[in-house]
């Protein structure tokens, strides 16, 4: 799955253009790389995205194309 369309179904990141715009200035990270938007993400990457000074660093638990907002939580683990 896109990385973009991953942030935005997990909700990490509220949209997608948003998440497009954080990967594109460089602020999200796959595995101690740079990541594009365009970028494949699997179980098991570590993500690491900068939110203004705050950064948040989460493991990736399953990849679900569409989930519901009660569950979107079971997506990822908080590191």
């Amino acid at each position: 799955m896109r990385l973009d369309k991953f942030l935005k179904v997990s909700r990490i990141i509220k949209r997608r253009t948003v998440a497009n715009e954080a990967c594109d200035a460089g602020r999200v990270v796959i595995n101690g790389k740079v990541a594009k938007a365009s970028a494949n993400v699997k179980e098991g990457d570590i993500l690491e995205i900068a939110f203004g000074n705050k950064e948040v660093k989460v493991e990736i638990l399953d990849v679900q194309e569409t989930v519901r907002k009660d569950d979107a939580k079971e997506l990822f683990r908080y590191l």
